[in-house]
């Protein structure tokens, strides 16, 4: 093989792995785009047909941000979603990690089967519990509140979060803690010095996944909630900017931009942990 074939070889090489990169990039990208494009569109050039969607064929506006910040409760639906969705993380985390650490220390075929059993409660659709957790919302006197989301949501996060924890415990060494524990530290001191730093990627992988799956559920969000103050992002965006057959899609895009990019930047700089925490188990 001559230097020159060699060479160009090396550069034909590199040439592709960037092409590739380009279209992964601009296929992943697209989507964030159109939300920024279609946002400060004006309606004539949205509505018209002629018109080159992928660019701007007339002055950008804000109109619809006006519209979005000025006609309906935005922030106030902002602020749900963030303080519902701190607080359903710390009680997933609260009941997950000692019930995965548990199942994931405990022998035999039964602690597997419970471990598979918590996890196909996760898989249980909404549709069919909402009504039963319609009357416990009712009983307690919680509805037309956030804490009747912040008591449901965790009803679908612990079994994924457990099942998640599990399999990332299983793969961290018992030694490690029987050598804590030789040194004198009790269970207890040994799973929080030793297990809890080495499963940072998996408790981020958790946390990741609690608050993503609060802010785009809608069902129990629009059946418990009727009063618009108490909406999150997610029920309050479609119930306000879609009135019969008009949507407003700029200021829908307006709104889904503002919410997607944060936990966009969120997951790029912690991608590779949470890409850890969800092989990690299963690769170990």
């Amino acid at each position: 093989m001559t230097p020159r074939f060699a060479r160009g070889r090396r550069i034909a090489g590199r040439a592709g792995h960037a092409g590739i990169l380009v279209v992964f990039v601009t296929f992943l990208a697209f989507p964030f785009y159109w939300m920024a494009i279609t946002t400060f569109k004006t309606n004539q050039d949205l509505y018209n047909t002629h018109n080159n969607p992928y660019i701007f064929n007339s002055p950008p506006t804000l109109d619809h941000l006006i519209v979005l910040f000025r006609d309906t409760q935005f922030l106030q639906w902002l602020l749900n979603t963030a303080f519902i969705g701190v607080v359903v993380v710390l009680i997933t985390l609260l009941l997950a990690v000692p019930a995965g650490y548990a199942l994931a220390r405990k022998t035999g075929a039964w602690a597997q089967g419970l471990g598979v059993a918590i996890f196909l409660t996760y898989l249980v659709p909404p549709t069919i519990l909402f009504i039963p957790f319609s009357r416990i919302i009712a009983a307690l006197g919680l509805q037309d509140s956030v804490w009747s989301l912040i008591l449901v949501y965790p009803s679908f996060t612990v079994p994924f979060c457990t099942w998640l924890l599990m399999g990332f415990f299983k793969a961290i060494p018992r030694d490690l803690e029987e050598a804590a524990m030789i040194d004198g530290l009790s269970r207890f001191a040994a799973f929080v010095k030793i297990v809890m730093p080495i499963s940072t990627a998996g408790l981020l992988t958790a946390v990741i996944f609690a608050f993503t799956l609060v802010t785009q559920e809608f069902v129990y969000g629009v059946t418990f909630i009727t009063q618009s103050s108490s909406y999150t992002v997610s029920v309050g965006v479609p119930t306000f900017l879609v009135r019969g057959d008009v949507y407003f899609w700029g200021s829908m895009m307006a709104a889904c931009l503002i919410v997607s990019v944060p936990i966009a930047i969120v997951y790029n700089f912690f991608v590779d942990r949470f890409v850890i925490g969800f092989t990690g188990g299963a690769v170990k």
